[in-house]
């Protein structure tokens, strides 16, 4: 009997040593490969395409380090232990800032939840603990040169400063937070453009641009500069009149890109709810639009265009609209009612991007065509996926293809559009129907049970 319970012992302590053991072996690879599963709609708790493709292609060691109090390193954890999950590249070190006041001070660090990440002699720091604050200055570190965007102005184009529905503020915002500087560049006062643009846009011109203007752009852009023009329907309403710009247009037309005297609709069931602005979701395989599969862009009174590759350049449509829309050749009508007769039906190219060829290696101009410059303004550049098809369109200009994706998301909206007599038929089910079925079957049991 003891040599029973002996062998009973000894078996119940192996067991015991091979479940820690088991367990213990579990526990070290789930450490060392930590692995997450967001269910959300739009992945609101993962890493941006942006970032996972800038931190997996890191060439060169980056150190991110963490200054706090020890409590406050639970937080930072939850997003940084996902950057280091991505590359061997990336380390992260968390600092107690009040334990080493000497080291904090050293760092020039001042505030708790400082976030500074350096790579060989570059220093950035985040300005916040989240996504988009954290991989702006990973960026920057890696970039290490400035990038400046110049802004049109002389021919009443989008105003940067303008708080207003149709003002750019939002724009500005944006494109600095994209780690980019901005510069206004008075088209009527220079007939260079300086050196100093990394690329220069064409905001929705309203008049006519100058003869030297337009050589000055088409000079730049020949001599391997970067553009993007946005430019609206030639509308002739008492209220909003937009001149046709004939020389900028035949510039374009000389690169391989004809822009029509049109205005595109949409007025199906989708358009009507957009109060007529046009719906593109089908992308093509251009850089620019790769990454926007299941984010549509919404265009407000866009114009329709041709591209056709020439001798000197290379032009591709980025995108265009559906083909329940129209092209409006009257641009002298308010009224949105196009004609069967004259007026043709969708899809149209509404976007094309461009190379020039210089002769010269590594120096192709590069340029984009937008037939409308109010799907960045205050009121529609936080729609659908406005705001990164204006990013990608800076990123891909300025050569910086790497960060060519969908940026950090606010949580996803997801209320639901309904037309007046969807709402009138679920105030008649909801308030009417239904309670009539309750009371209808109550007194049926009452009665069954009578």
């Amino acid at each position: 009997m003891n040599q029973r319970q002996r062998q009973y012992s000894i078996y119940s302590t192996f067991y015991v040593f091979v479940i820690i053991a088991v367990l213990g072996v579990a526990n070290y690879l789930a450490n060392k490969n930590n692995k997450t599963y967001d269910t959300t709609a739009n992945k609101r708790y993962s890493l941006s395409d942006q970032t996972v493709k800038i931190v997996k292609g890191l060439k060169d060691d980056v150190n991110i380090t963490y200054w706090d109090n020890s409590e406050g390193f639970g937080a930072a954890r939850d997003i940084l232990n996902q950057y280091t999950a991505l590359s061997s590249k990336l380390k992260v070190e968390y600092a107690d800032a009040v334990k080493k006041p000497a080291l904090a001070r050293a760092a020039g660090v001042t505030n708790f939840g400082t976030i500074v990440i350096e790579s060989g002699k570059r220093r950035e720091e985040a300005k916040g603990l989240t996504e988009e604050q954290i991989t702006s200055a990973l960026v920057r570190v890696l970039k290490g040169t400035d990038r400046t965007v110049c802004f049109a102005q002389g021919g009443g184009e989008k105003d940067l400063d303008k708080s207003t529905r149709d003002g750019f503020s939002a724009v500005k915002d944006l494109v600095e937070h994209d780690n980019y500087k901005i510069a206004k560049l008075n088209l009527l006062e220079s007939s260079d453009i300086p050196a100093a643009c990394t690329l220069v846009v064409i905001p929705g011109p309203r008049f006519d641009y100058p003869t030297a203007s337009v050589d000055s752009l088409k000079k730049y852009v020949e001599g391997g500069g970067k553009a993007l023009f946005m430019l609206d329907p030639p509308f002739n309403v008492e209220k909003l009149r937009v001149n046709e710009n004939k020389a900028l247009v035949d510039a374009l037309a000389s690169w391989g890109v004809t822009l029509n005297k049109d205005l595109v609709v949409d007025l199906s069931r989708v358009g009507q709810m957009m109060g007529g602005a046009v719906l593109a979701k089908d992308f093509d395989t251009h850089a620019v639009v790769s990454g926007m599969a299941g984010k549509p862009v919404v265009m407000s009174f866009p114009r329709s265009m041709e591209g056709k590759s020439t001798d000197k350049t290379t032009v591709e449509k980025l995108f265009s609209s559906m083909s329940s829309s129209f092209a409006l050749t009257d641009l002298s009508k308010a009224e949105l009612e196009p004609n069967p007769a004259k007026d043709k039906r969708g899809p149209f190219t509404m976007s094309v991007a461009g190379t020039y060829k210089t002769g010269q290696a590594n120096k192709d101009g590069r340029f984009v065509v937008v037939g409308n410059s109010s799907f960045v303004d205050n009121g529609n550049v936080q729609l659908y996926g406005n705001s990164d098809l204006f990013l990608n369109m800076l990123a891909w200009l300025s050569a910086d293809e790497d960060l060519i994706s969908i940026r950090p998301k606010d949580p996803e909206d997801r209320r639901i559009q309904l037309e007046q007599g969807q709402m009138n038929t679920i105030i008649v089910v909801s308030q009417f129907v239904l309670p009539l079925i309750a009371l209808g079957a109550a007194v049926y049991i009452w009665r069954k049970r009578r």
